[in-house]
């Protein structure tokens, strides 16, 4: 570990760092698997690029809910390791498990019933219905899979070794593309699935995936998941307080999806060399800013297993000086790769219009300051739910979403203001998260951890 026996830390910056950089690429991986199976379906046309698309949307939702409660076990867990009680880490691990199987099979459930009608009014042939539906059911393995995995990856951050489920995705990624070339165009005499191979090769992934967590974590730390008896007394006691900590997390990535959704819709009536500009720009985004939110992620894991320890003020204040410091570094980086792909943006895809490459210049104002804002909020948000505070940081997330950014897009988008202004409501959103987030932080009650 990275802290001294009597609670002083050593290298805050490095401590997270340490952390951050094994979960930052893992998140880059998953980001990539969705690139590389689109690349390895395009050999079967448009079509079979727009089923995949069609369900990978539904699929993502659920994925996308199971890592939502993943990193509220996560942080769990994380005060549980600083206890030093093995029976706090075997409680995080069994009830962030069970809640991850309940939300995969009630997830599953909702898709088994919802999902044929959204596919079939959003397919454009029959054909691609079919085979939309064919994707996804293959791909409940991967969201049953994952509800496991994702568990195990939270174990794993939450006792600070994130490389274990970094080499896991270092490791599952060969064997989808492997099997999913096998499998989508039938070699070596396997029988050729189309689309369906592609989940069929996400899904052994996802397994093996799995298993090596498992694998890992049974040898490493087995022993302290078999210790009797359960923190509150009882699993059912452990199993509610973890879910009351879990929902507001949970809550706070749907509102975040949905508003998302509706923004692309409001999106969608601008022009189409300004739409094919948000639209491009959007994946840098995410990916480019990986790095500063997974920063923030590890500041919150950490702050947790201070909070377990039952570190004093002065050191959690000593800590979050330096994490911030790390953030404004990280802020930087993102923000010079925002620079370089505005900049290189002719080169990067040759074939934009001039409208779009134009478009895309007046992003970069916005794209420079963003990463600075949003990073300090990131690391708010996370060290408030170290300390318990999950519903007053989903209160945050979806007023701010849903009272503010998505009613100005639709504003800015109704009277025809330039593409650049309704792009800089992602800056002014997190501008307008800015004081609630640092006041709250500001007041310490997070400091008193979760009773």
């Amino acid at each position: 570990m990275t802290t001294a026996d009597a609670g002083q830390p050593l290298s805050p910056v490095r401590a997270i760092f340490d952390m951050a950089w094994p979960m930052t690429l893992r998140a880059m991986m998953l980001h990539g698997i969705v690139v590389i199976d689109a690349l390895l379906i395009a050999g079967l046309g448009e079509e079979a690029l727009a089923a995949m698309g069609l369900a990978g949307a539904i699929g993502g939702l659920l994925l996308g809910v199971l890592l939502a409660f993943s990193q509220a076990t996560q942080i769990l867990v994380a005060q549980g390791f600083g206890t030093g009680q093995p029976v706090a880490l075997k409680t995080g691990f069994w009830c962030g498990l069970i809640i991850n199987l309940g939300a995969a099979l009630i997830g599953l459930g909702a898709a088994l019933v919802l999902a044929a009608p959204i596919i079939d009014g959003g397919a454009h042939t029959p054909w691609i219905g079919s085979e939309a539906k064919r994707y996804l059911a293959a791909f409940t393995i991967v969201v049953l899979a994952e509800a496991a995995g994702q568990s195990l990856s939270a174990h794993f951050n939450g006792c600070g070794e994130t490389r274990q489920p970094f080499y896991s995705y270092l490791f599952a990624v060969p064997v989808n593309i492997v099997v999913s070339l096998v499998l989508i165009y039938g070699l070596f005499g396997f029988p050729a699935l189309g689309v369906m191979g592609a989940a069929l090769g996400s899904a052994v992934s996802a397994l093996f995936r799995t298993w090596y967590l498992a694998h890992h974590l049974m040898r490493m730390n087995g022993r302290s998941l078999r210790v009797p008896g359960w923190l509150h007394g009882t699993l059912w006691c452990a199993l509610r307080r973890h879910l009351a900590f879990s929902l507001p997390v949970a809550a706070t990535f749907i509102s975040a999806h949905l508003a998302n959704s509706v923004c692309t819709l409001i999106y969608a009536r601008l022009s189409v060399t300004d739409f094919a500009a948000m639209t491009l720009i959007q994946p840098w985004i995410q990916v480019a800013g990986t790095f500063g939110i997974c920063w923030a992620q590890a500041t919150g894991i950490l702050v947790a297993q201070f909070l377990g320890r039952g570190a004093k003020g002065d050191i959690l204040d000593h800590f979050l000086r330096q994490a911030w410091r790390g953030a404004f570094v990280a802020s930087a980086v993102v923000a010079a790769i925002y620079l370089g792909v505005c900049l290189a943006s002719g080169w990067i895809y040759s074939d934009l219009q001039p409208q779009t490459r134009a478009a895309l210049m007046l992003f970069l104002p916005t794209l420079l300051l963003l990463p600075f804002p949003k990073g300090s909020n990131a690391i708010c948000g996370n060290t408030l739910r170290a300390g318990g505070e999950t519903i007053y940081v989903m209160h945050i997330f979806v007023w701010s979403q849903w009272l503010f950014r998505v009613p100005a897009t639709a504003a800015l988008v109704f009277i025809g203001a330039p593409v650049g202004w309704v792009f800089s409501l992602a800056l002014m959103e997190e501008l307008v998260k800015f004081p609630p987030f640092h006041l709250r932080l500001l007041k310490g009650r997070w400091k008193q951890g979760m009773s």
